[in-house]
């Protein structure tokens, strides 16, 4: 920016100074300009207003809690309102494709769900883990395989047999056709070397009418979470054979993971993450991180998932990236297996 400087003869002091103010205010305009330029600077403050805080999914559900209790935190960390918005829709794609095409500024955040790395392979959306900045990952809940209280499987590879043995017979629900828990099964079973067709499965829309189900008669498997199959397995109505991760529950210690029960290295859960857009300067991602690294460890934090029956699970920025890449690939995988990949 140039700023002539001319200074008039006569006039006295008087013009002199009032010449000397215009230098002066000329300079300070241009070095304003200039820090708005400079990399590194201009993020300094931030932030400066309130942050929105995207939910792809409806409230009341299991990402709008964790959702509610993440902003609510960031509040405290931050110093700045976290406003929490819904945009649920397209199954996911609504939300996903609002925090992606928001500016990258910061001040539009979101919390990204497994869904991210299955609906581009499904052909709804061309949206996939390089359209965002990854933040943290926050939550995982493991697959499980539930069957009823009376059932004849003392364990998963019983199960299994069974379903090796008369394929077609044995059922399953628990989510929509495609859905996390279908691919949960579908992969299990692939991994174990038996057609994941063998187990049909009936489309419900969640599950707890999969559960529900299961009790009825109607299927001989449900797929889900532990905390979803929570109630019915306290009132001995369902037991859970296996959880697809590397640890036990803290939820239910007594069920075995499915790599103790039968070497396979598959795991799969539904996990729940914070994003920002791409390109969001890195200045503001280290705060960010920072404060939900922060957030993780803090007791309040850990005591409403805990009370909810959520599992938590952290990864941070790269590590989250990776994290979601390794999920992007398995779900690729699974889906092209059960023909749902287009």
């Amino acid at each position: 920016m140039h700023t002539e400087c001319k200074f008039e003869r006569g006039g006295g002091d008087d013009m002199l100074k009032l010449n000397r103010r215009k230098v002066l205010a000329g300079a300070g305009a241009a070095l304003t300009a200039g820090a708005v330029a400079m990399p590194g600077t201009a993020w300094a403050a931030w932030p400066e207003r309130p942050i929105t805080l995207y939910v792809p999914w409806a409230a009341g559900g299991g990402t709008d809690a964790t959702a509610r209790v993440i902003g609510t935190l960031l509040e405290k960390k931050l110093g700045q309102p976290v406003n929490v918005v819904n945009r649920d829709g397209g199954s996911g794609v609504v939300g996903h494709t609002a925090i992606a095409q928001a500016a990258p500024d910061g001040y539009t955040i979101g919390i990204a769900t497994v869904e991210i790395a299955m609906m581009h392979w499904q052909g709804l959306t061309k949206l996939s883990f390089a359209d965002y900045t990854p933040l943290a990952l926050m939550n995982l809940d493991p697959a499980a395989i539930q069957v009823k209280a009376d059932a004849p499987y003392k364990t998963i590879k019983d199960l299994v047999a069974d379903i090796k043995k008369n394929p077609g017979k044995l059922k399953a629900s628990g989510t929509g056709q495609g859905g996390i828990w279908h691919l949960a099964l579908a992969g299990m079973l692939t991994d174990l070397g038996v057609d994941p067709t063998a187990s049909p499965w009936v489309p419900s829309k969640g599950a707890a009418p999969g559960l529900q189900d299961l009790v009825a008669g109607g299927v001989a498997i449900a797929a889900c979470s532990l905390p979803e199959a929570r109630s019915l397995i306290d009132a001995k109505r369902v037991k859970s054979l296996v959880i697809m991760d590397t640890n036990k529950s803290t939820l239910f210690p007594d069920v075995p993971t499915l790599k103790a029960e039968t070497g396979s290295d598959w795991t799969m859960g539904a996990w729940r993450g914070i994003v920002a857009p791409k390109g969001l300067p890195a200045d503001i991602t280290k705060k960010l991180i920072d404060a939900l690294d922060s957030i993780y460890k803090d007791k309040e934090y850990t005591g409403f998932m805990g009370k909810q029956g959520y599992g938590i699970r952290y990864a941070g920025g790269d590590d989250f990236l990776k994290f979601w890449q390794d999920s992007d690939k398995s779900m690729g995988v699974v889906m092209k297996k059960v023909g749902l990949a287009k």
